[in-house]
């Protein structure tokens, strides 16, 4: 048993039963594919390396077998590699990913030209309508070329991803890891919400006592972090505005920060709320708003007191901005009874599509569990919250 084995799911299933055929090219980027290999495979994905000769002098070909545990195509053979992997066949891979893709790799794509294994198997791929996915790397001088340009631009019209490189001084870099997997997921998933744009609010407020001093919630915002990255997966526009939670967003989401609860209402008057098809509202915004003292209270008072007054409600504020986006809010209380009747009643008040209900347990947990709450039924369901923001997502689709 080859040690590939151990490492294969470990992660996630999002890309169990996947082949996913790696092309890596002569760019010194090319020692970044064993890391990237690896990560796929924990995700569940079977990957096949293509290397060209010049990727063989940048990294050896065992180093690539030892991580994906197949030995790299370099020449093709008698067994016609390129038509059994990603031709006209019953059983073809689910993507052909070049990674790292250099100028001169686009430039003989672009026109076709068949000169390696690389090249063969995109011409192969793109005439069987495989998914593809490019990503550059190369000295920025390069990627500025105005020809290079012209070669991806045609590309792109035929339906293959480009993933930008990280721009960094005068050279065009590979994104991170995680960028590049999450576009492979993407571009493997069932897409059920392509066209599809969506707003997610999440993480705690957080309110000024005085000029240095705040009193703030536990929320760590990783609901709202999974239903962003679900969401994206599943082929979606996706908006975060995030709150000071502790999770780490990651790049290829879109994100805007906010601390206050007023700064939710600003965010909230300057944006096209209807655009948006679905609007998570999932941040635990304070209830109370601190009547705030000016500069830095004294230490050392005794009996200090912190006069709290009723936050207005933001709900209605979205759902007046936004009346035909589907609108889905979160409620956590103590025990499942206050769980489900503030949850009908928050629903019917605002007018929401559904509310999903969960204990506030759940807040600092990795696990939880949830009531999907509409005007006809409940349903409840417990997971892992990344398991659970899934659901959400299929059952708010509905």
């Amino acid at each position: 048993m080859h040690p590939v084995n151990d490492i294969i799911g470990t992660k996630s299933n999002l890309l169990k039963n996947k082949t996913i055929v790696l092309g890596i090219t002569g760019s010194i980027a090319a020692v970044e594919t064993i890391k990237l290999s690896r990560e796929l495979i924990r995700h569940g994905a079977k990957i096949i390396p293509v290397m060209s000769k010049s990727a063989t002098k940048i990294i050896h070909p065992d180093a690539i077998w030892f991580a994906t545990g197949k030995k790299p195509i370099i020449e093709l053979s008698g067994d016609t590699e390129h038509v059994s992997l990603l031709g006209r066949v019953k059983k073809p891979a689910d993507l052909f990913l070049i990674c790292p893709a250099t100028a001169n790799t686009i430039s003989k794509i672009a026109h076709g030209i068949d000169d390696n294994a690389i090249t063969t198997f995109a011409t192969t791929a793109i005439g069987s309508k495989i998914p593809m996915i490019i990503v550059p790397a190369m000295h920025l001088s390069m990627y500025d070329h105005k020809i290079i340009k012209e070669n991806i631009s045609k590309l792109k019209k035929n339906n293959i991803i480009f993933i930008k490189p990280n721009i960094l001084k005068n050279k065009a870099k590979l994104p991170d890891q995680e960028t590049i997997i999450a576009k492979v997921i993407r571009a493997l998933s069932k897409n059920d919400y392509e066209d599809k744009k969506v707003l997610i609010i999440g993480g705690p407020t957080a309110e000024y006592i005085d000029d240095i001093r705040i009193i703030k919630n536990i929320s760590s915002g990783k609901t709202a972090k999974n239903l962003a990255i679900n969401a994206y997966y599943r082929g979606a526009y996706v908006e975060l505005w995030y709150g000071s939670g502790t999770e780490k967003i990651p790049n290829y989401i879109k994100k805007t920060d906010f601390f206050t609860s007023n700064d939710i209402k600003e965010l909230i008057q300057k944006t096209k709320m209807k655009n948006f098809d679905y609007i998570f509202l999932c941040a635990a915004i304070s209830d109370y708003i601190p009547e705030k003292q000016k500069g830095k209270i004294k230490s050392k008072q005794k009996n200090l007191k912190i006069i709290l007054n009723p936050n207005e409600k933001i709900i209605k504020k979205i759902r007046s901005s936004a009346l035909k986006s589907k609108l889905i809010a979160f409620k956590a209380e103590e025990d499942d009874k206050d769980i489900l009747e503030k949850s009908k009643k928050l629903l019917k008040e605002n007018k929401l599509e559904f509310v999903i209900g969960n204990n506030i347990k759940g807040f600092k947990n990795d696990n939880n569990e949830i009531f999907i709450i509409s005007d006809k039924k409940v349903i409840s369901k417990k997971g892992k919250k990344q398991e659970l923001t899934n659901y959400i997502l299929d059952k708010v689709k509905t």
